[in-house]
């Protein structure tokens, strides 16, 4: 796992760590050091600690005009034993909310295993973002099916139907925002009312 760099092609377009409304605002990763870990596995340095104990994060690109922040995932997303999403949402997410971002895409691709507990911090988030939306991009079946199994789809658009996602590390991220508004805009408008 010490091998998986998080996506560095938009780092001349964005970093968290130059961003004044970043919470990663002035954060240092060495090149050399793997300081973090997941279990007992080195972490690539590049990755961003949240609070998780088993999931890391990098914060790929942020649009305050449009609105829009994409960011990157690794590990076991638990929220079972460690209560993820809690801090998440409480350390990163409720932080952007309140510097205007409502859309949020996170590609998933290197999310391992999800374990669940309720919906609530999900609703919640859903409900500090009218108008815009959250976006779980490229999870593997059993964690989508894990994440229906409680109810997170309601709040969560946790799969998609659009295979120009796929292609986003080729592409500029207004790109891959464009594609995935457009998938969302579907997705709500033929949403069930929750």
């Amino acid at each position: 796992m010490h091998q998986i760099e998080p996506h560095y092609l938009w780092r001349h377009l964005y970093k968290a760590s130059k961003d004044p409304n970043s919470p990663f605002y002035r954060t240092e990763h060495s090149q050399f050091e793997y300081t973090n870990r997941i279990y007992n596995y080195a972490i690539h340095p590049q990755w961003d600690y949240f609070g998780s104990e088993t999931l890391l994060m990098k914060v790929l690109f942020v649009d305050y005009d449009e609105g829009y922040a994409i960011i990157e995932m690794i590990g076991e997303w638990n929220d079972c034993l460690h209560n993820d999403i809690m801090t998440l949402k409480r350390e990163i997410v409720d932080d952007m909310i309140d510097h205007g971002i409502d859309k949020f895409v996170f590609l998933c691709e290197n999310i391992l295993n999800f374990h669940g507990s309720d919906d609530s911090y999900y609703q919640e988030w859903w409900e500090d973002v009218p108008g815009g939306w959250v976006a779980f991009l490229h999870l593997r079946d059993h964690i989508i099916n894990e994440m229906e199994s409680i109810g997170i789809h309601n709040y969560i658009s946790v799969e998609e139907d659009d295979e120009t996602t796929w292609s986003w590390k080729t592409n500029k991220p207004e790109h891959l925002f464009q594609a995935v508004n457009k998938m969302m805009r579907r997705y709500l408008d033929n949403a069930p009312e929750v």
